[in-house]
This record gives C-alpha cells, structure tokens and sequence, in this order.
C-alpha cells in the first residue's frame, strides 16, 4: 500500500488536477485497490500556486510495487508531462500567472511528516525542503503533492467534485446546476459554502473554463455523496462525467496559528471601504468584501484593544479573517448643559465651554463615554469572500 500525490496541471485557461487523477485513477491496472482521495489547499499567498490552491493525493493498494510504478511512468509521460508549460492570462486576474509545472510523488511504507504539511498550509515553501519520496516525477508541483500526503487530518471535512463532459468543457458555457435543488442542499444538516445566503446565488461551480462542473462541500462523507447525486440526476442539471468525494482541509483553520492581539494606533479608509488598521505591533487589512470585519475596522480608533486572526502577506500585512474588540477605549465629548441637555461647545483656548442655546457655561470640559463596538464577539467575511480554508465562526 502507498499514497500518490499530484499537483499543478492546471492553469487559467483550462486543466484542473482533481479530473487529472480521476483520469489516472480510471487507468489504472484492474488488480489495484483504491482508498482514500484527498484534496488539500495550501498557502493563498503562494507565488506559484495554481487556481484553485489545491493538490489531491490517492491511497492506493497494489501487491506488485514495480508493476504500478511501471504504469504510472508510462502515464505520467503520455499524460502529465506534456501539460508542463501551459500558461495562461486574462485582464480579470492580475495575479502574476506561471507555466504549469506538474509534480507527482510515491510515498509507500513512510509518509512524509506532519510538520512539512502545515509550512505548506502557512508559508512559502520551497522544491529542496520536500521530504525525499520513495519515486517522483516533475518539477514545483511535487510541493504540494508532498503536502497532500503529510497532511494529518486534525479537521476533515469533504467536497464531492463532479466534472462536466468533454463537450461542456470546451465549449465553455455556462455551467447549468439546478438552483432549486441546491436550494434545498444548502438547508440540508452538514453542508456549507453551498449558496451566498445574501444573494441566493450558487458557490459551487467555478467561472473558468476548467472540467469542474462543482463541487458541494459537507462536513459527513455521505451527506456530500447524497447531495452531489441528488443535484446530478436533475434534468435541470447538465450532463456529467462522473464524480468522486475527497476528503478535504478546508474550513479547518489550518492555515492560521493563534489568535493575536494588539492596540489600535489609527485606522486609515481607503476606496470601497477597504480599512487599513494600524497597531502598535502589526499592521492590519480589511478589504472591501469582507463586511463585518471592514464595519468593525471603520469603528476602531486609537487605544482599541483587539484580538485579530489572518495570513500575513509577504510584505508582513495580515488580510484579516476575524477580528474582535477586547476593550474599546473611551471617548471624550464635550459635557451636557444641566438645564437645557444641549451640548456645549469651546469658547477659545483656555475659556470653558458654554451651551450655545441658554450660554450657560461650564468649568468641566469633557465627559468620556464609553465606546460600544457594533458587534459585541468575533466577526468573519460573508461566505463568498471567505478562504476555503476558513473555519466558520458557528462551528465554534
């Protein structure tokens, strides 16, 4: 028994790595036993990270080592290599985009270790920090197929994948799911990331001209398998050409270590909303989409104690992905006049405040009130602006 591990067929313009090893999977010799299917995301921040930030691995059962080793270098070579090089680009995307470079590992009776999964979920990782397999093939792909393998599962959830026709596929229409059908899956117990609840418009099925038709994420194995069946046999769904459930990292967390905290300096809000939140140790970011956190990041303001979580960027930027106030800081305002409630306003530099309706004046200069945040707890972006691998808050 081994596990195969695969990453990096695919590029703007077509290819995707799971339809890659379900192909391989459907090739393999009769006498072989498959088990268990992964599909893992990495770091978001990868320079050279594919589209979907993914790589997949197989459980494979075989009594002739040799013989599957002599069927995957013929398949690798007939099938894979020549994907090596593709690139593509689009005026949407304006991420620096790399030529496909496949990578493919064998690990048998020892698995890489844990440790080399999560610096692949959490930083930059580079071709000579792979733990040696037993056989490879290729080039930076071998990074995440490597991860793929290490992975530890402290938190699985599954996502069934279904790809369309090859006909579908390069016609590249529209993709057609049944929309009251998965109106009903995402009411179903155990699925998530199925439906933007705001929009009621589908999260499934990508954009691009890839062989996915969707993919339906469930935190029970069963359920994603139900679902994805359901969804399938309606005639208001296209035609398929089959589909598999991976176990998956994503909505684990993984990618973050331990809450952090700091104190607010100044906030600064830039176009759209985008907020910009300076601390005494860190330096924050909340984009536009990502709605609670971008209204509580607009509210801060100096000496805010906060507790905050995201990935921190090259340039040492976190993209928050929840944030919460600890401790808001008081603010002080100008007192009430005791007769008429109104409040006063400064006279001149070193002359009180006086009540501009009855000029009642006043010796005390400010009252300090105590802020309240808009939301008491944590807060994370709306479901469709919200990494795969972000644990729901509600999961807590």
């Amino acid at each position: 028994m081994g596990w195969l591990g695969l990453d990096d067929t695919d590029h703007l313009g077509g290819g995707c790595t799971t339809k890659t090893l379900d192909l391989l999977i459907q090739g393999l010799p009769s006498d072989v036993e498959i088990g268990e299917l992964r599909l893992v995301r990495l770091w978001p921040f990868a320079k050279q990270r594919t589209r979907g930030n993914a790589s997949v691995a197989v459980e494979i059962s075989c009594e002739d080592e040799n013989k599957i080793m002599n069927h995957l270098d013929l398949w690798w070579e007939e099938n894979i290599s020549p994907l090596a090089g593709m690139i593509s680009s689009t005026e949407n995307y304006d991420r620096q985009q790399y030529p496909a470079d496949p990578g493919m590992v064998w690990f048998s009776s020892e698995t890489p270790p844990v440790e080399f999964y999560y610096s692949a979920v959490r930083r930059e990782v580079s071709l000579d920090e792979i733990p040696i397999a037993k056989k490879s093939w290729g080039g930076q792909g071998k990074i995440g197929a490597t991860a793929a393998i290490a992975w530890d599962k402290s938190l699985v959830t599954y996502e069934a994948i279904a790809w369309r026709t090859e006909t579908n596929t390069s016609s590249k229409k529209i993709r057609k799911i049944d929309s009251l059908r998965l109106e009903e899956i995402d009411e179903m117990e155990n699925t998530f990331m199925s439906r933007d609840s705001r929009t009621g418009n589908s999260m499934i099925a990508p954009r691009g001209p890839c062989p996915v038709l969707f993919g339906l994420r469930a935190r029970d194995e069963e359920i994603a398998k139900q679902a994805a069946t359901y969804l399938l046999k309606s005639e208001s769904t296209e035609e398929n050409s089959g589909f598999r459930v991976f176990k998956t990292n994503q909505a684990s967390d993984d990618h973050l270590e331990n809450d952090l905290r700091d104190t607010v300096l100044d906030i600064e809000i830039l176009s759209r909303g985008t907020v910009v939140i300076n601390c005494k140790n860190s330096k924050l970011l909340a984009f536009s989409e990502s709605g609670d956190i971008k209204l509580l990041g607009q509210w801060l303001k100096h000496g805010d104690t906060i507790s905050f979580n995201g990935l921190k960027n090259h340039d040492g930027t976190y993209h928050l992905e929840r944030l919460k106030v600890i401790e808001g800081s008081n603010q002080k305002v100008r007192p009430l006049c005791a007769k008429c409630g109104v409040r006063m306003k400064s006279m001149g530099k070193n002359q009180g405040v006086r009540c501009p309706k009855c000029r009642d004046r006043s010796d005390k200069l400010w009252d300090e009130i105590t802020r309240t945040p808009p939301f008491e707890d944590w807060v994370q972006a709306p479901n469709d602006s919200r990494r795969h691998l972000t644990r729901p808050l509600e999961w807590d």
